[in-house]
């Protein structure tokens, strides 16, 4: 029974956030975009003119809406990261004091990063920051050189390795927990790993580039009157102002977070004992990366870079790094508490109590679905007829969507900022303007197709970049230009779809033959690490036949 407190604490710690999120329909907030059944297209295998930001991820979501309907898909990712997380950082607690792991579960499971990322969407990073203590566990474990460690360790770095950003995440931790004395065989493994997304993205190096306005536009930004650095101490920070909880802004805010960073810092010399000097020290630069952009001539190198040094894209958004602090962040305050508890004389409990409610005191405005903030839809129907038209049509061409931009917001979605659904929707490659608008400033896309199909769609030549049809989504701002030359096959109240007269270049999809051989590997890579793991002795046995 002792030990379903822990796990059952997480589950409590999720249920808060997500119950009235769990009944059928979907969560379509920012980034996180979920559909009935999603395509595997060339852009989820990394083979599109895309980035490959979303990959493995987008393949793995399409898989599994095969077998499962795409809400349900939704909802167990979300459950499994917000479960997964302080379930992990209290089993890494170096105490057997149940308290002590409840309170490090509680720093790690409720905090500006889990709030500000599910509130934009961003699940995968979620997913990678939920297994970043189950990876440190498993690292320490080959450190030890424990059986079986070291596949244990790739399972986990594979779980939270969804996108380029969780790959990092999770794969840095992972050398951190093992140690140097063991990159030569970590580091193999991590790289396999992330070959899905790797591979893609060296070979079409050249074109991965940003703009450098990205670099402030997505940099660390202050929530109140302590500005960016105690943003970011206290895990928080997040760039997009209109996801940050309300909570953040109140001025005890900036005392209670120097206050909780002190704490932990009190137990860092114990957390060097117990874990290594790696995983403390991944925290320090996790706060130094979120915090470069603000650092004398740090600004101007991560300009630099984005702009000139092919996939430094990464770089963007640097908030995301301090992932790495919440883990010795969580952990040392726990163990710091546990200290002072045991100095008194009485009151131990109420001390381990107080320290478990101050995270959700501190921001109750994560619960119940951030106070309403996430809300569980269903798509109009037009979607489903659009996607049938486009199934059962052969005319080749890909679809573009409009009103040209990123992001919709739509009043069957009571007008949230959502990403627009129709590549995921769609059984066609769906070309999307990816410029991203942020008060005000414009920062320009990463797609290499989109300004040969801006041309084209002036000329009134769609065809010759590969366009076959043409989406309108209405009911979301934006300025339609002149479609009156295309076939209308469709008319909806949320949906218009146009065919392209004429001839219809057919474009192929960019080095489908290394993403596809790059997914092979990886995924092959990882079940036979499954295989490896369920064997009973770790290793396969043979007997020679006697004569």
């Amino acid at each position: 029974m002792r030990r379903l407190i822990l796990p059952g604490w997480s589950v409590i710690l999720a249920l808060a956030v997500l119950f009235p999120l769990l009944g059928r329909g979907f969560v379509l907030s920012y980034d996180m975009v979920f559909a009935p059944e999603q395509s595997l297209s060339p852009d989820g295998v990394g083979a599109g003119s895309t980035p490959a930001r979303s990959v493995p991820a987008d393949a793995v979501v399409a898989l599994l809406t095969w077998v499962l309907p795409g809400d349900v898909v939704q909802k167990c990712l979300l459950v499994t990261a917000l479960v997964l997380g302080p379930w992990g950082a209290g089993r890494l607690v170096p105490s057997g004091v149940v308290g002590t792991r409840l309170v490090a579960a509680t720093f790690y499971g409720w905090t500006p990063y889990v709030a500000e990322r599910l509130f934009m969407g961003h699940w995968p990073y979620l997913l990678a920051y939920a297994c970043l203590p189950w990876v440190a566990a498993a690292g320490l474990a080959v450190r030890r050189g424990e059986p079986k460690a070291l596949t244990r360790l790739v399972l986990w770095v594979a779980l939270g390795a969804l996108t380029p950003t969780g790959g990092v995440l999770v794969g840095a931790v992972a050398l951190a927990g093992a140690g140097w004395r063991r990159v030569v065989r970590v580091a193999p493994a991590v790289v396999l790993v992330n070959l899905p997304w790797v591979a893609p993205s060296v070979v079409r190096a050249g074109a991965v580039l940003s703009a450098p306005e990205a670099v402030w536009v997505f940099a660390a930004k202050g929530e109140n009157w302590g500005g960016a650095v105690v943003a970011v101490l206290g895990l928080g920070g997040f760039w997009n102002a209109d996801v940050v909880p309300a909570s953040r802004e109140l001025s005890l805010v900036p005392v209670l977070t120097v206050a909780v960073a002190g704490l932990a810092v009190v137990s860092f010399p114990r957390l060097g004992r117990e874990w290594g000097w790696g995983l403390v020290g991944l925290g320090g630069v996790g706060l130094v990366a979120a915090l470069f952009a603000h650092l004398p001539l740090g600004r101007g190198v991560l300009e630099w870079a984005v702009a000139s040094v092919p996939g430094a894209a990464l770089l963007r958004d640097a908030q995301k790094w301090v992932a790495w602090w919440a883990l010795p962040l969580a952990v040392g305050v726990a163990l710091t508490v546990e200290v002072v508890g045991r100095r008194l004389s009485r009151g131990r409990g109420a001390v381990l109590a107080v320290a478990v409610a101050v995270p959700v005191v501190a921001m109750p405005d994560l619960a119940w679905a951030g106070w309403g903030r996430l809300d569980v839809v269903q798509y109009p129907g037009d979607w489903g007829r659009v996607r049938e038209v486009l199934s059962g049509d052969p005319r080749p061409g890909d679809v573009l969507s409009l009103p040209l931009g990123a992001f919709r917001r739509f009043e069957w979605n009571g007008y949230r900022t959502q990403l627009d659904p129709a590549p995921r929707m769609l059984p066609r490659t769906t070309v999307v303007d990816d410029t991203v608008y942020v008060s005000g400033v414009a920062v320009a896309g990463e797609d290499t197709r989109m300004p040969a199909v801006r041309r084209a769609l002036e000329r009134g030549d769609l065809g010759a970049a590969g366009i076959g049809w043409v989406l309108v989504e209405h009911g979301t701002p934006g300025a339609l230009p002149d479609l009156s030359g295309l076939d209308e096959v469709f008319r909806g109240q949320w949906l218009t779809l146009y065919r392209v007269p004429g001839v219809v270049v057919v474009v192929a999809p960019e080095n489908l033959g290394v993403a596809v051989a790059a997914n092979v590997v990886g995924f092959g890579f990882l079940a036979g690490c499954l295989l490896w793991q369920w064997l009973p002795a770790g290793r396969l046995v043979f007997h020679r036949r006697e004569e």
